[in-house]
Parts: structure tokens; sequence; C-alpha cells
């Protein structure tokens, strides 16, 4: 049996990301095929359990296994986990009962995706938000030149971890451990800034940072734990506007802006009432994005039927189930005429802000529009204001928090 070696396994990956129409740029091919995934993936990585119940991680090794399956693991097109609530892969003593991903090796048919869509080519100034394995970072240095490269990590001991390894593979870029959505201020301007961090709103100090005609590469998302990868181009003026890329692109929260820790969700009485939509658009990409635009302080759990949004400050709830699942309207259908049909969805809200109406009347606008893709919105960001719209900036618009 002939074994294949890295080289052979990073040129299957971008003939098959090529295949896909993921690769056009010869330069970012290139990087794909110089640059060794299996130095940043270092010792280990965790694999997760398959759904149902609660997600164990398990950590891999590389030593427990043979060379060459570690290899065709490593050039899979798959993001693989490094590190769950602070503790890398490496250092975990047995496997992690729930938990949280805290860095990881994105795909790289996503991240070589981004660099070609950022517009990254030799001799730009790029700033990389989240170092994590040093991946993305590699191939930028590929592209752009490692000197004209700065990337930044808020995560320290990740942060060590890239450092080696870019060391390793032969890469030299600015590295900096701090909060990446503070930038870097002492090497701006930046031809172009990626972030491979999701924020809820963009910081106006980053966008600083950023010389006119430049590019701002970002995930937004929020509590909702929807995506939607915007690609900025900054004025003259200090404000930005671009739009949605198509696609499915999401990253891990940037820290300072995740959500705010609380315990066991407790749901409570509150008034009921029919919702207005089904609650199951909340599983479509763009539905989800829609409703978190809606209410971006609450977190959304659940999928289907039975959806739940909480917001911790105010202890907002809202809660959504098919009609006559313990509605307790005294008919068991819970569309409250009585005839039992079980007809429709029953939404119970609690607190100083009703959720379930924002989503409701946000859902709708997208919907009366034509339920379009998250790629024909855009944003626009001023000194004042950041505003996500659909389809044109005088168009319908939701206000981001800031």
């Amino acid at each position: 049996m002939t074994h294949e070696t890295a080289a052979d396994l990073r040129h299957r990956l971008v003939e098959q990301l090529v295949a896909d129409d993921v690769l056009h740029a010869p330069e970012v091919r290139r990087a794909a095929e110089i640059v060794p995934r299996e130095v940043f993936l270092g010792g280990a990585i965790y694999r997760p359990s398959s759904p149902p119940g609660v997600t164990v991680w398990t950590p891999v090794r590389r030593d427990d296994m043979p060379a060459d399956e570690w290899l065709r693991l490593t050039y899979q097109n798959r993001t693989w986990v490094t590190q769950i609530d602070g503790v890398l892969a490496e250092d975990a003593v047995g496997p992690v009962t729930g938990g949280s991903p805290t860095s990881s090796s994105t795909l790289p048919g996503v991240v070589l995706w981004m660099i070609e869509q950022a517009g990254v080519a030799r001799g730009e100034r790029v700033l990389v938000i989240g170092t994590g394995t040093g991946l993305s970072t590699a191939y930028v240095c590929e592209v752009a030149d490692e000197k004209n490269v700065i990337s930044i990590e808020t995560d320290a001991d990740a942060a060590e971890r890239a450092r080696k390894a870019l060391g390793e593979a032969g890469y030299a870029p600015t590295l900096v451990t701090a909060d990446g959505l503070r930038g870097y201020p002492d090497r701006a301007p930046y031809d172009i800034v990626m972030a491979f961090c999701s924020m809820r709103h963009v910081p106006y100090g980053l966008l600083r940072q950023i010389a006119p005609g430049g590019t701002l590469l970002v995930t937004l998302s929020g509590w909702g734990a929807a995506y939607g990868l915007v690609r900025l181009t900054v004025e003259q003026s200090g404000a930005a506007q671009g739009r949605f890329l198509p696609g499915y692109t999401s990253f891990m929260m940037a820290r300072p802006h995740d959500h705010p820790p609380h315990g066991p969700v407790e749901l409570l009485p509150g008034d009921e009432r029919p919702s207005r939509i089904d609650p199951a658009l909340l599983d479509d990409w763009t539905g989800r994005f829609v409703a978190q635009l809606a209410a971006p302080s609450a977190e959304r759990f659940g999928a289907g039927a039975e959806q739940v949004l909480l917001d911790v400050a105010t202890g907002s709830q809202a809660r959504v189930r098919p009609a006559g699942d313990g509605d307790g309207d005294g008919d068991g259908d819970g569309d409250g005429d009585g005839d039992g049909d079980g007809d429709g969805w029953t939404v119970v809200q609690r607190g100083p802000l009703k959720l379930w109406d924002k989503v409701e009347d946000s859902v709708a606008t997208w919907q009366i529009h034509g339920s379009p893709h998250l790629s024909e919105f855009g944003m626009t960001i001023t000194p004042e204001t950041q505003k996500v719209w659909l389809r044109v900036p005088h168009g319908p618009s939701w206000t981001l928090p800031v």
C-alpha cells in the first residue's frame, strides 16, 4: 500500500476545493499547496460526540494513532476544535462533557475562500484578528508576505501555541497577544482587516485603523446564534458600507462580546397568545439572523416548533410551542377556539421586553420582501450608528447594539 505524503494530501484537498468552486486565485491556491496544516493542529484535537444529548469532547492525540491516519484527519476539510473552555486538547486529562469551544482550526476551505473574498494580495498590509492555531495567519503570510501581516490573539495559551507553530512552519509575522477588538494601532493603517471570530458590532476604533478604500471582512453574530459574513469598504469620511456574502460561515464569538453568564434557565408563566409565525423559521439561516436583529439581547434555545428566547439583563422571556402542548386554555388545542384541532403555536411572554413581538415583526418584514437569503442584506457604519439593511441602504433596516 502506498502511503500518501502531506504534500499529496494537500494537493488532493486543493483539487477538491477547486472542483467545489471555492478556490480561484492562483496565489491563494499556491498557499493552500504549501502551508502544512499538520504543524498547526499540534499534538491533539478534540473530537465531538454525535447528537443527540450533551456534547462530549474527547481528546485525540497524534501520538496515539499511526502517522498516516493523523495526516488524513488533518487534511479533511473540516474544523477541528483545539481548546475547550480555555483548556488545550494536548493538556486535557480526559473527555470533557459539555463545555464551549474557545479555539479551533477552521476548515481550510472557509479560510482560503475568505482570503480571496477579502482581496488579500502581495504587498497588502493585513491585520488578522483571531490567530487561533496560526493556520489562517500562515495562509495570509504566503499571499501577502509575512512582513505585511499582523496577527492578534486574546488567549495567551493559544497565542503561544500559534507562535511556536508559525515558527516551526517557517513564518515570522508580527504576533500580538491582546484584545483583537481593539485592533493594533501601532501598525495601522491597514489595507485589510480579517476577523476569524464573530462580533455583535464593529468597534468604531477598529474601523478607524483601516485606510480609506480598505476592506473589513467580519462575521456579525449575536446571542441568538445567528451569523452573517459581511465585506465592508471604508470611506474617506470614516464611514463604511458593504454587503453580506453568500454561503454559511460561523465563528466563535469574540470573548468581550459573548453573552453574560447565567445559571439554568427557569421558564416562568406569562402572557399567552397565538404566535403569528412558525417558530421553525428561526432554524432557517437568514430567518434566525433576522430574528436576532430584532431581539439582539436575547439568547436563543431550542429548535423547530419549540423555541425559547431569554434576556438575562431584564429577565424577559419568550417561549413558543405547538398549540395544545400544555397550553392550559381548557380545550387542549392551544388555539383558543375550543375546536381541538391543534393548529398553530402558542407563545408565552414575560418581562418588560416583548421579545417574540419584535421577532414576529422582523420576520414579517423579511417575508413581505420574499424571504431573501442573507446575501441580499447589507450594512452601513457611521460614527453614530451601525445598521443592517435589506437590499438597499434606504430599505428596511435594523440598528445593532453598540
